[in-house]
């Protein structure tokens, strides 16, 4: 007897013990896909409904395991090789309008041990493919390596793509004008130039938000979800932004020079202060990159990677040289890396370098940045409050923050309905109820957006049957994403089967979504002509397979 160990807190694998096959195939154990509740992610547990009805009638036993953000997080991020598939996202950052940090940091087998490759992905002609995209700065060229990258990973399919949501969200324009609300390319409303720009009208002068998923962290050195983005962009400045164009900007940073093809000089921008009153220097700047090439922290790594260098030229300027030439250094670095205080995170680092844990597990009681709004309060599993930083040389229009958690989508509405809310940044339930509520009441605007992120199904390639390609091809085939489209994201979506959204429409390999074939009889098909027996009946390995765990 073999025995099928986990180590996911609260993840019951259903078949954990099985006898070798009389015949010569191993029948597959049965398949615990991982997703959210209904009432917090309504369309991701209606598509994984759909998803392994359609998977049972290739001959799997699935059995649907459902668990909140916080544990489905822990689950899968921190104990990889304990799970089956799990519903996942990639939401729209501003910084992911370059295609590198997806095709990249999600894929490429430097970041399978503890960074974004979480399913164990490893191609070695994908890993070279994507390492020259990011040293190739002549477009034209970088593009055609883009679009090959989507073709390797519609053949291998180590994700189950499903949709770039069309995301809707809804604001009071009694409490704003809404000609401060910035849609930002591929991002929508819910970005952080509106949160800058947001001009209230009347006495109303905070900006009261929602959000489904608890928050994990607000960690500048910690990448842990959707909210918590959030969170961080408006606390931590960052020497670039990525503007409403989608194009990086700078933003700490006042100017800056490409000296050759692997130096920039970057000019810091003066009176920038931190929330305690210290002022930002450029010794501040280089401990923050520094801290995301050593160890410190792992998912921030990727970013870091490329630099060879940072050194300081005078009082204001830092010099980075790159290891190569990069083509989204801009974006992918220079936008996505926190600018953390030194006086406050040395120490920290410090003691963190004598224990297990890393910079990723740490939460300041009071996290400080020099970013538009200072942290106040955190009351968990209620709300999170932030304050304008008058002091910024962009500070914002509205005097607070508020995220409140509300992980029921019929709640929230209602919140915003009655004013408890003023502007609806999450909002996973049909999105015709919420036009419908706009029109009715008439003080409320819907806008959506095709959005940069995604939605899909991870598989964790470290496990069989999932590190066989034809097998993860079957699964992705047996569903049509119309299907999911329609029945689960109400119409609010468009298919998917690249990781690069029509969103980055230079970028989009639309080939690999249009010539994209699906249907329980093609998934059959891949099957049989794989080896696999029991097809549409109880599914078996091919002949001389065997599954092989943990003892």
């Amino acid at each position: 007897m073999k025995t099928l160990v986990t180590a996911a807190a609260g993840l019951a694998v259903g078949a954990s013990l099985w006898a070798a096959s009389a015949s010569a195939q191993d029948q597959i154990r049965t398949i615990e896909l991982l997703t959210r509740p209904q009432a917090a992610q309504p369309a991701e547990f209606q598509a994984i409904q759909l998803i392994a009805q359609e998977w049972r009638k290739l001959g799997l036993d699935v059995n649907v395991n459902v668990m909140p953000w916080s544990q489905m997080a822990d689950a899968v991020w921190y104990n990889r090789d304990d799970w089956d598939v799990t519903a996942w996202q990639m939401t729209g950052r501003p910084e992911r309008s370059d295609p590198d940090e997806i095709i990249y940091n999600l894929f490429h087998s430097s970041t399978a041990e503890n960074g974004y490759n979480f399913i164990g992905y490893k191609n070695p002609e994908y890993d070279a493919l994507v390492e020259e995209q990011r040293v190739t700065v002549d477009p034209e060229a970088r593009q055609k390596l883009v679009l090959k990258a989507q073709e390797i990973l519609d053949a291998d399919q180590p994700n189950m793509m499903l949709v770039h949501p069309q995301q809707a969200f809804a604001f009071d324009k009694t409490v704003f004008d809404p000609a401060s609300v910035v849609d930002q390319s591929g991002i929508g409303i819910r970005s952080y130039w509106t949160w800058l720009g947001l001009t209230p009208t009347g006495d109303q002068k905070d900006i009261i938000v929602n959000s489904s998923d608890n928050v994990i962290a607000v960690n500048p050195l910690y990448i842990s979800g959707v909210t918590d983005n959030w969170l961080t962009e408006l606390i931590y400045d960052r020497l670039f932004r990525v503007g409403p164009d989608g194009l990086p900007q700078p933003w700490a940073a006042e100017s800056y020079d490409w000296r050759n093809d692997t130096t920039i000089a970057v000019t810091l921008r003066d009176g920038l202060t931190f929330h305690d009153g210290n002022p930002v220097t450029v010794d501040d700047v280089v401990f923050s990159y520094a801290a995301t090439t050593g160890g410190e922290a792992p998912m921030y790594a990727p970013f870091g990677s490329n630099v060879a260098s940072v050194d300081v030229e005078g009082d204001n300027t830092i010099v980075f040289t790159l290891n190569t030439p990069s083509a989204s250094f801009l974006t992918s670095s220079l936008a996505k890396i926190n600018i953390i205080p030194k006086h406050v995170w040395e120490p920290i680092l410090a003691d963190l370098s004598t224990k297990e844990e890393n910079a990723e597990s740490y939460q300041e009681d009071i996290p400080i940045g020099s970013g538009a709004y200072k942290f106040v309060r955190w009351l968990p599993n209620e709300e999170i409050v932030l304050e304008a930083n008058a002091d910024h040389f962009n500070a914002p229009k509205a005097e607070r923050f508020i995220l409140r958690l509300v992980p029921n989508a019929e709640a929230a509405l209602g919140m915003l309905r009655s004013g408890e809310l003023n502007f609806l940044t999450d909002f996973q339930g049909d999105p015709q109820v919420l036009l419908d509520a706009a029109e009715q009441d008439g003080d409320l605007e819907v806008v959506s957006t095709v959005d940069i992120g995604f939605r899909y199904v991870a598989f964790n390639l470290r496990r069989p049957p999932f590190n066989d390609p034809a097998f993860r091809r079957a699964l992705s085939a047996a569903v049509d994403r119309r299907l999911i489209v329609n029945a689960a994201f109400k119409k609010f979506a468009v298919p998917s089967n690249s990781v690069v959204s029509p969103a980055l429409e230079y970028w989009h390999a639309e080939d690999v979504v249009t010539g994209f074939e699906a249907g329980s009889d093609v998934a059959k098909s891949i099957l049989q002509e794989a080896g696999y027996g029991g097809v549409g009946d109880r599914l078996t390995y091919p002949d001389g397979v065997k599954e092989t765990l943990a003892d």
